[in-house]
C-alpha cells in the first residue's frame, strides 16, 4: 500500500509541462505518514481566480489520481461558485470545514502561486563560418604549399559567414506549491507532502498543468 500511495502523491505532484521551456522542482517533502492516505477521498483545489488555470490544473490531477486508483474531485465541478483565493474569515473557514465534512471529503490536495516574475534574457547567434569545404581551420584551410603560394587571399574553403545576431526576450516564471492534506488526523499532521517548483514560460494553463503533475509525481517517489 505505502509503494501505492507513494506513486499515488508522485502522480499529484507530476503535473509536467510539454512544449514549454521547462519544469523544475526546486523543494519537495513527504511524510512518513503518506501511506495513511490510500482510501481517502480527496477534494483538489488551484487557489486561482484565473479559471482556465484552476480547470486545467485541477483537471489534470484529478485525471492522474483517478488512473492510480485514488478518489478525487475538482473543486470548481463539486462548488463552482467557489473562489479559492479569496480571503478567508472565521465563519467562511468553518462553513467550508462543515462543507468538507458533509460532502465526505477528508484529503485535499492544494495547489497556489506563490511567486510571479519576469526576467530578460539575451540569446546570441552567429559569428561563424558555415558549409564550407574544409572540416577544420588548420591545417586544412592551407592545403598544400602550392594551392596556398598561389592563392593565399582565399576564404573560399572556410564557407560563408554567418553574421552574428542577437535576441532578447521577457520570460515569465511562476513558483508553484501543491499540497497534500489528510483530514483524518489533526493539526500538523494533516500535512502529508510539499512540493515546490518553477515553471519556466508555460505556452499555456493546459499544457503547463500537465507537465507540473508530472514532475511532482516524479519528485515524490
Amino acid at each position: 500500500m505505502k509503494k501505492t500511495t507513494l506513486i499515488l502523491i508522485a502522480i499529484i505532484f507530476s503535473l509536467s509541462f510539454q512544449n514549454c521551456s521547462s519544469v523544475k522542482v526546486l523543494d519537495s517533502w513527504k511524510s512518513d505518514n503518506v501511506s495513511n492516505v490510500k482510501e481517502n477521498n480527496f477534494l483538489v483545489v488551484a487557489r486561482t481566480d484565473n479559471n482556465q488555470a484552476r480547470i486545467a490544473f485541477e483537471n489534470e490531477i484529478v485525471k492522474q489520481m483517478e488512473e492510480k486508483g485514488f478518489s478525487a474531485t475538482a473543486s470548481f465541478s463539486k462548488f463552482g461558485d467557489m473562489k479559492p483565493s479569496e480571503p478567508k474569515s472565521e465563519e467562511t473557514q468553518n462553513r467550508l470545514r462543515e462543507i468538507l465534512k458533509a460532502e465526505g471529503f477528508d484529503g485535499v490536495v492544494l495547489t497556489v502561486m506563490k511567486d510571479y516574475k519576469e526576467e530578460t534574457r539575451v540569446q546570441s547567434d552567429g559569428g561563424y563560418y558555415a558549409g564550407g569545404n574544409y572540416a577544420g581551420y588548420y591545417p586544412r584551410y592551407y592545403g598544400g604549399f602550392y594551392g596556398y603560394y598561389y592563392n593565399p587571399m582565399s576564404y573560399h574553403t572556410q564557407g560563408v559567414y554567418v553574421q552574428q545576431s542577437t535576441t532578447t526576450s521577457t520570460t515569465k516564471l511562476y513558483i508553484l506549491e501543491t499540497t497534500i492534506y489528510n483530514l483524518k488526523e489533526s493539526g500538523e499532521k494533516q500535512l502529508v507532502a510539499v512540493v515546490t517548483s518553477q515553471i519556466d514560460n508555460p505556452t499555456s494553463a493546459t499544457v503547463a498543468a500537465e507537465e507540473y503533475v508530472k514532475k511532482i509525481t516524479a519528485s515524490l517517489q
